[in-house]
């Protein structure tokens, strides 16, 4: 596959776990890679990355930092929007508040920093952006009824750009991940009664056995980011250890 020499790239949430492995990836492929981020201190210094305080729930925030991206690399040619918080339980577990922050977050954060890249992307001969879905967008998983819904969004906000854009030249997809081994999962399995219990469930229901890496996210992004991948739009790639397709007979 063509690697990505001289394509500028921009991830949010890129400081910290599936974020922080795709601008890694990215920059080991030859891009330039711009990271949008609330803590962008964490991320370690590179001549070829910038690094950008953003906070996706705030549009001007996003503005700001991509055309900073923009204006430092002299362009924009891939967005990747990782930028995204969890909710726990229930349909009736979490409040109004707590909807409209995590769908402000993940869904509209998501809208905000599209919109933001759309003028660079459009007038890029390589123009795509890969959101970050979830299993969970279309597999019923416990407790997660938040986001589930939240990520169900995305998916289908993926594909009605692809369909806006795909006349455009401006390719759409996203990738859905199973449970990732991430600081965001510990953080989740800390407040478990037994972490450790926990932590092999959730391994034990992806058919690998095991947790998805972060590199392995970062792997699919690439795939779908790549321009010699230019028949690929308005698809949803899994991650997930097998758990969207496969059904094995239990122990």
């Amino acid at each position: 596959m063509a690697g990505f020499d001289g394509l500028v790239a921009a991830v949010t949430g890129g400081a910290s776990g599936i974020g922080a492995a795709t601008a890694a990836a990215l920059r080991a492929a030859g891009a330039r890679v711009g990271v949008l981020d609330l803590d962008p201190a964490a991320v370690a210094p590179d001549e070829g990355v910038h690094a950008v305080r953003a906070d996706v729930s705030d549009r001007g925030s996003v503005e700001a930092g991509v055309a900073e991206i923009a204006r430092v690399f002299g362009g924009l040619d891939i967005l990747v929007n990782c930028a995204g918080i969890s909710a726990v339980g229930d349909v009736a577990a979490n409040d109004d508040a707590e909807w409209a922050r995590v769908l402000d977050v993940n869904v509209t954060g998501t809208a905000r920093a599209c919109a933001a890249a759309l003028p660079y992307l459009r007038r890029s001969a390589s123009g795509v952006i890969v959101n970050v879905s979830s299993i969970a967008a279309t597999a019923g998983l416990v407790q997660r009824s938040l986001y589930s819904a939240s990520k169900g969004a995305i998916h289908a906000l993926t594909l009605s750009m692809a369909a806006d854009l795909v006349g455009a030249g401006v390719r759409v997809s996203c990738v859905a991940p199973g449970t990732v081994d991430t600081p965001w999962v510990a953080r989740l399995l800390a407040n478990a009664a037994d972490p450790e219990a926990e932590k092999r469930q959730l391994a034990a229901r992806q058919p690998t056995g095991r947790l998805v890496t972060a590199d392995e996210v970062a792997a699919a992004v690439l795939y779908l980011a790549n321009p010699s991948s230019g028949a690929t739009t308005g698809t949803s790639l899994a991650v997930d250890g097998g758990m969207s397709g496969l059904r094995l007979p239990r122990a």
